[in-house]
């Protein structure tokens, strides 16, 4: 087989790093409108009454639900539409909805807003991976979707800081106001800037052969399981989803109800801590996942793999550790490695299938992810943790944390498994 010459998009490497850039931001708000809960999730269980089950289901299950069911045909539009367009709308739909979660007064209220953040958001990554992917060639597609999913940890910095410093000094209510509302200017902006580059473009052809349009979803979705390593990937970035978003979800409320820190404290140094070391780890990830994957395909799951051995560790010193000061450097470690995994599983899936294919197959990877880890993971931990108060009083919600352990474990078990995939797939040793 032979491949045609890959070239550079005819806009130039700055506009493809300017567009990129602005993606990168639009996530950003995307993770502080989702962030932003699990941050202010004292303040609004004791005014609401809430259980942890409940503030789980708020920060887990009931977003992840409506974000992975729209998540396909919002993809399956996005592969037959202008992407840009879609995208904007989505943004306008999930900040609006966020700003609306500061009116709630209800459980039920409150679900709802959330659901329709989830609906909005479930518009934001999967296209964002398609565009990404047309304008950066295979080998340097890990870096360009690690520029992207820096918004994770930029979002949780940002969320958890301004989220917190608002809410100590103005409630919480104002808070939801001040995170979602910018985000409308977003859309707008995304509308002016953002061209509809050639789907497609950037990727060699088989032996002269064209581009096929976009086949119909069934069949997508069919292929996407069929497929030994894409299945590998989605199953362990679920597991790796699961602990992260358990930790991601929880730790705010741990670190003020049992290591005694305040909001602002929470503002001043946990945000610092989770945004330097998401920025260190998402980054690094997606480099070494291009640098490393030239002499050997299975480092794309062997850095994850290596990762969640290091969260081991830290998730026993969250645990143990007698101060929130001394807590916060295990969190960092902690961090540091669930933010890993995403970079190289994306750079996977979008070398692994034809470019017709590419959203659908990044909404399908997050339709598994979160499905699993958002709709499980913090949802879990609450659990275990209402059901460990009666022994343990305000120290339950550590014993979920304990009970992470076993998924730990199956996700490294998991990411050597997508390894071996990896290295007998000939669509990903071609791209690379």
């Amino acid at each position: 087989m032979t491949a045609s010459t890959i070239t550079a998009p005819k806009s130039g490497a700055g506009y493809r790093y300017l567009v990129v850039g602005l993606l990168a931001v639009v996530y950003t708000f995307n993770f502080m409108d989702r962030q932003i809960l699990a941050t202010l999730t004292e303040p609004i269980r004791k005014e609401l009454g809430f259980s942890d089950t409940q503030m789980g289901l708020l920060g887990g299950l009931s977003f992840a639900l409506f974000y992975t069911t729209f998540g396909i045909p919002v993809a399956w539009l996005c592969d037959r539409r202008r992407r840009v367009t879609i995208m904007a709308a989505a943004c306008a739909i999930w900040s609006l909805a966020t700003a609306g979660c500061g009116l709630a007064k209800t459980f039920l209220q409150m679900a709802v807003l959330r659901m329709t953040v989830g609906i909005g958001e479930a518009g934001g990554s999967p296209p964002s991976y398609s565009l990404i992917s047309d304008y950066f060639p295979p080998k340097e597609r890990g870096v360009g979707l690690a520029i992207y999913s820096l918004g994770v940890p930029l979002g949780s910095m940002l969320g958890t800081a301004l989220g917190a410093s608002v809410a100590a000094d103005y409630g919480w209510r104002t808070a939801f106001f001040v995170v979602g509302l910018p985000g409308v200017v977003l859309a707008l902006l995304m509308l002016l800037v953002i061209r509809e580059p050639k789907r497609g473009g950037l990727d060699p052809l088989i032996d002269g052969a064209s581009h096929a349009p976009a086949p119909p979803a069934f069949e997508v979705i069919g292929a996407f399981f069929a497929n030994r390593t894409l299945l590998c990937v989605a199953i362990s970035s679920a597991l790796s989803a699961f602990v992260g978003y358990a930790l991601l979800n929880w730790n705010v409320p741990m670190l003020m109800r049992i290591k005694g820190m305040s909001l602002k404290e929470v503002s001043h140094y946990y945000s610092v801590v989770l945004g330097l070391t998401g920025v260190v780890g998402t980054f690094s990830a997606g480099w070494l996942a291009d640098k490393l994957s030239q002499k050997d395909r299975r480092w794309y799951a062997w850095i994850s793999a290596l990762a969640f051995c290091v969260t081991l560790f830290a998730l026993a010193g969250i645990i143990l550790a007698p101060t929130w000061q001394t807590t916060l450097i295990f969190i960092g470690f902690g961090a540091l490695a669930a933010n890993m995994y995403l970079a190289p599983a994306l750079a996977v899936v979008q070398n692994a299938v034809p470019p017709g294919h590419r959203t659908m197959a990044g909404a399908i990877l997050l339709f598994v992810l979160n499905l699993v880890g958002l709709g499980g993971g913090p949802t879990y931990v609450g659990f275990v943790s209402d059901k460990m108060k009666a022994a343990a009083g305000a120290h339950s919600l550590l014993y979920g944390y304990g009970a992470l352990y076993p998924f730990v474990v199956l996700a490294i078990v998991a990411h050597l498994v997508a390894a071996s995939s990896i290295a007998r797939d000939k669509r990903i040793a071609e791209a690379v």
